[in-house]
C-alpha cells in the first residue's frame, strides 16, 4: 500500500513538471528589453512618458532608446540589414517609404497588432497586400517668430526674406525629413515647376539662414538661444517653446502650411518581433494617441480621441479640423526628386 502510495505521488509529480513545459518556452523568449529608435528632446520624452512606460508596466519589457532624426535611423537600419540591433523604429513620412523600399521593415500583422484597427485609414500605409507603417501622429511645419523681437505677426513665408530679419532665419536642411519636401513646397507656393528648382535654390541662396537645421531639436535650441528669431519649425517645437514661457509665436502663413506625420515601423529580421509588435499596438490605443497630442500637440491618427480645448487650437489642423484638412503631399512624387535636390543642396548650399 506504502508503494503505491509513493508511485502516485511520482506519477503526479511528473505529470505536474510536464504541464508546465510548453509554458517554459514563452517565458524563456520574453526578452528583458527591447530597443526602439525615435528622435530626441521633447518627442523622446513623450514617445516614452506616453507609449514606453505604459508598455513596460504591462509587460515587464524594458525600452531602450535609439536617438537619432528618421534620415540617421534609416541608414542605421540598413547598415543592420540581416541581423538589425533596433526592434521597432519610428520614422517620418517620406523616410518610411524609402525604408521599405530597402526592405528594412516588416509586414504589420492585424492579428498580432489588433488595435490597427484603431487607427484611421489615412494613418495605415500599405503597398499591395503588405501594411508597412501605422502613423502616430500629424504635425505641421509653419512658421515659428519671436514675439519681442518680432512685435507683428508674420503672414507669409516670403516674410524669411525680410532684410530686417536677416542672419536670423531658420528653415530645414535635407537632413531633416521635412527638409527635401519644403523646398517643393516652397517651388509649389512660388509657382515653379519641380522639373526645374533652379529658381527655388537662387532664393534659398539668398535667404540670410543663421542656420539649416538637421533636428527639430536644433530649431528649437536655435529659436530658445535667440540665434534664430523666425523660421520654418514644427506645430510640435514652436508650442513646446511657449509652453515653457519663451517668447515664440506660430502662424500658419497665408500660403498654408506643410503637413506631415511620424509613424512606427516593425523592423525586419528582430529577434523580439513579438514584443516588438506589442509595443506597437500599445502605441495604438486612444490614451497613448491622447497623450502624445497633449503632450507634442500631434493631431491623433487614432480613431475617437478626446483632447482639450487648449490642446485642439495647436493642434496641426486647430479646433475643429481633422487629418483631412492638411496639405500632405504625394511621398513617391518627393522621393523621385529626393536625390537630385539633396545633391543640388550639397554643391550650392551646403558649400556656402
Amino acid at each position: 500500500m506504502t508503494l503505491s502510495i509513493r508511485l502516485a505521488k511520482a506519477l503526479l509529480s511528473t505529470t505536474m513538471i510536464a504541464a508546465t513545459l510548453p509554458a517554459a518556452p514563452t517565458m524563456a523568449q520574453q526578452p528583458p528589453s527591447i530597443t526602439v529608435a525615435w528622435f530626441g528632446g521633447n518627442w523622446g520624452d513623450a514617445f516614452r512618458a506616453c507609449i514606453a512606460d505604459p508598455f513596460t508596466k504591462a509587460t515587464g519589457v524594458a525600452v531602450k532608446a535609439e536617438i537619432g532624426t528618421s534620415t540617421v535611423t534609416l541608414s542605421k537600419l540598413q547598415q543592420q540589414k540581416g541581423a538589425p540591433t533596433i526592434d521597432v523604429a519610428w520614422m517620418d513620412g517620406g523616410i518610411s517609404e524609402l525604408a521599405l523600399a530597402a526592405d528594412v521593415v516588416e509586414t504589420l500583422d492585424p492579428a498580432a497588432i489588433p488595435n490597427l484597427a484603431n487607427a484611421v485609414p489615412e494613418a495605415v500605409y500599405r503597398s499591395g497586400a503588405t501594411t508597412y507603417a501605422v502613423g502616430t501622429g500629424y504635425y505641421s511645419l509653419g512658421l515659428a517668430y519671436n514675439t519681442q523681437k518680432i512685435k507683428t505677426a508674420p503672414t507669409s513665408w516670403n516674410d524669411l526674406w525680410n532684410p530686417a530679419f536677416a542672419d536670423a532665419v531658420t528653415i530645414p536642411s535635407p537632413a531633416n525629413a521635412s527638409g527635401v519636401p519644403f523646398i517643393i513646397f516652397l517651388s509649389k507656393i512660388g509657382g515653379v515647376p519641380t522639373s526645374d528648382l533652379a529658381t527655388t535654390f537662387k532664393k534659398i541662396k539668398e535667404l540670410k539662414a543663421a542656420l539649416f537645421f538637421d533636428s527639430s531639436g536644433a530649431a528649437t535650441n536655435a529659436f530658445q538661444s535667440g540665434e534664430a528669431i523666425i523660421g520654418a519649425h514644427f506645430n510640435v517645437g514652436a508650442w513646446d517653446l511657449a509652453d515653457k514661457g519663451l517668447p515664440i509665436g506660430f502662424v500658419v502663413p497665408k500660403e498654408g502650411a506643410w503637413a506631415g506625420d511620424t509613424r512606427l515601423h516593425l523592423v525586419k529580421g528582430s529577434a523580439k518581433k513579438e514584443a516588438a509588435e506589442k509595443f506597437i499596438n500599445q502605441a495604438l490605443t486612444p490614451e497613448a494617441s491622447g497623450c502624445l497630442a497633449e503632450k507634442l500637440y500631434l493631431g491623433p491618427s487614432v480613431k475617437n480621441v478626446s483632447v482639450k480645448p487648449e490642446t485642439a487650437r495647436k493642434l496641426p489642423w486647430g479646433e475643429t479640423g481633422s487629418v483631412k484638412s492638411l496639405m500632405l503631399f504625394n511621398w513617391a512624387d518627393i522621393n523621385a526628386l529626393r536625390a537630385g535636390v539633396v545633391d543640388t543642396w550639397n554643391r550650392e548650399i551646403a558649400r556656402k
